[in-house]
């Protein structure tokens, strides 16, 4: 089964809002991201990002866009899950499967509603695939 596992959200400024993750929440630095910082709760993966003048990705258009970019999902085969996802009406946008297992990467879709996620094999810094239930 799929698991969700990461959410990149776009701000502007990065620093701030990690401080504000490990204030209000608890969580903690999992790592540097290309466009700013990884946090964790030691379950799911948070990158806070900032695209500066590039545009944020599903979100073209807007200028200056602070908020949810996408959600991803850890998941057992790609390939198994570019089917599932197909069949049940989203559509790729971009990126593929890295061979090299010590490689972070995501593969791009929209749900039928244009909301963007990815999928992943590798999963992300700080995040866990499998928790066992409370």
């Amino acid at each position: 089964m799929a698991k969700l596992r990461h959410l990149a959200i776009a701000v502007s400024d990065p620093e701030a809002a990690a401080q504000f993750f490990e204030k209000a929440f608890g969580m903690t630095r999992a790592g540097q991201a290309m466009r700013g910082v990884y946090m964790t709760d030691g379950i799911m993966n948070v990158a806070l990002l900032n695209f500066g003048e590039e545009p944020v990705p599903g979100f073209e258009t807007e200028k200056d866009y602070n908020g949810l970019i996408h959600f991803g999902m850890w998941v057992d085969s790609v390939e198994e899950t570019d089917a599932l996802v197909q069949a049940a009406g989203g559509s790729y946008m971009t990126g593929r499967k890295e061979a090299n297992p010590n490689v972070f990467y995501e593969v791009k879709y929209k749900t039928p509603e244009g909301i963007v996620f990815d999928v992943t094999e590798n999963g992300w810094k700080g995040a866990v695939k499998n928790v066992n239930p409370a």
